[in-house]
């Protein structure tokens, strides 16, 4: 039986035409007769972004903790938006996007493994051009940005690990169970404010500490955070509890994917 890191590698080689067509494709229907276009992957999150610390920072008037990074708090805020957003999109886009593509899994022999890919890295244009800005940003506001900016591309991909091993399970459960997206969509509210963006782990009752210590988007907002605010290097173990998370999510992900992919075709 093929693993599914192998397959995940041999799709990517042998599929890259097609990935690339896909996600050019899709990035550009979703602004598809707008006039801001591309933009608007921008400009919503902002909006979010200066919405959140405007409730905040000035009404709640919510401290920076002392041990971060910076005591901007919207930029503390930024940067630990980022690599939520990039989960978040390519997770709720998972959902649909075996049923939106029924189609091409239905008519033709296809490769529907790379669906959820392809929506990645759609989700994943939108945040490079989130995190130019925000990089951007940092140079003003600090007048400097850290080298270890240069280590995000790593995180980037233990983000894809993570969101397309997820991803492959709400697909495939999806055309089964048509309640998933809506459940998916709690799920990730819980999720989000289980994440120290807005607070610390501190700042959490005791006896629910555990959902930061078990979540493994509370490490990747940190090293977001760490990585361009700071110049401190990676903590190892954090890192490593990271690569578990990511890689496990993964090959459990596509195991169950090919499992339920025998009856895609029927259920579609």
């Amino acid at each position: 039986m093929t693993l599914p890191g192998q397959f995940f590698i041999r799709n990517l080689v042998s599929q890259r035409t097609l990935l690339y067509q896909m996600v050019r494709r899709d990035f550009e229907s979703r602004f598809v007769g707008s006039a801001a276009g591309w933009l608007w992957g921008l400009i919503q999150p902002l909006v979010q972004l200066a919405s959140w610390a405007f409730v905040f920072q000035y009404c709640l008037k919510a401290p920076v903790p002392p041990d971060s990074p910076t005591q901007n708090y919207t930029l503390l805020l930024f940067c630990g938006y980022l690599p939520w957003l990039l989960f978040q999109e390519t997770m709720m886009r998972s959902a649909n996007c075996l049923v939106d593509h029924k189609n091409l899994i239905t008519k033709t022999v296809f490769p529907s493994e790379v669906i959820p890919i392809s929506m990645f890295l759609s989700a994943l244009v939108s945040h490079l051009m989130a995190l130019g800005l925000a990089i951007g940003v940092c140079i003003f506001w600090q007048g400097h940005i850290s080298g270890m900016t240069v280590l995000l591309p790593v995180y980037m991909f233990l983000i894809g690990l993570l969101a397309v091993g997820l991803g492959w399970i709400v697909a495939s459960l999806q055309v089964y169970l048509r309640d998933t997206a809506q459940m998916l969509s709690v799920v990730l509210t819980l999720w989000f404010w289980a994440t120290p963006i807005f607070i610390t782990r501190e700042q959490m009752p005791e006896g629910m500490r555990f959902l930061v210590d078990y979540n493994p988007m509370s490490y990747l907002v940190n090293a977001y955070r760490d990585r361009m605010l700071s110049h401190a290097l990676p903590n190892v173990r954090e890192f490593f509890l990271l690569c578990a998370f990511a890689v496990g999510a993964f090959f459990i992900g596509g195991l169950f994917f090919r499992h339920l992919k025998r009856g895609f075709a029927d259920v579609l």
